[in-house]
């Protein structure tokens, strides 16, 4: 009889996958870095992003169930959720993203993928890839998707000279 008390609390512990209300936070600090959360309109940076995926069944900075397989992504400051358009600047392939965590903490990286996004992106394997974060406002059926951790319709890739413009913004290597 013990026990079933505990499932229960085990079962109730995630929040469910909505896109209301949109949290920001307070600035926060990790390993001596001080992040500021913020509404960032316009958002469109280039840098690198990686991948993590060993985490599954943790939450998520939004109170979420982490999926691994899901198509979701970690970003330190911008409002969760969020959406994005990631590009790899390798290829040109760009996926849209559900951003529904924080990290990454590491310098040079401006984004984290879920391990099912770093696999549609292409990236998986290389583990860290150049890329450009847009924030997007897509339509609520991909929308949709990404709440129950689908890929969203397929994106137009970049190519040609746009892509090339993209790949140099990258910041010089340090």
């Amino acid at each position: 009889m013990a026990v079933l008390p505990l499932l229960l609390t085990g079962c109730a512990s995630y929040q469910p996958v909505s896109d209301t209300p949109v949290r920001i936070g307070p600035a926060y600090t990790v390993r001596g870095v001080t992040y500021v959360p913020a509404q960032q309109p316009g958002y469109d940076e280039v840098g690198y992003a990686s991948w993590y995926g060993n985490e599954s069944g943790n939450r998520t900075a939004r109170g979420e169930k982490f999926r691994a397989k899901g198509i979701s992504a970690a970003h330190p400051t911008l409002p969760l959720p969020s959406y994005v358009e990631v590009t790899e600047l390798g290829s040109g392939r760009t996926l849209l993203v559900r951003i529904n965590d924080r990290g990454p903490f590491s310098r040079g990286r401006i984004i984290d993928l879920s391990r099912g996004a770093a696999q549609a992106l292409g990236i998986r394997a290389a583990g860290q890839s150049a890329v450009r974060v847009r924030l997007v406002d897509p339509s609520e059926k991909d929308r949709k998707r990404l709440r129950k951790g689908k890929a969203a319709s397929e994106r137009r890739p970049l190519t040609g000279d746009a892509l090339e413009a993209q790949r140099n913004r990258l910041p010089l290597p340090r």
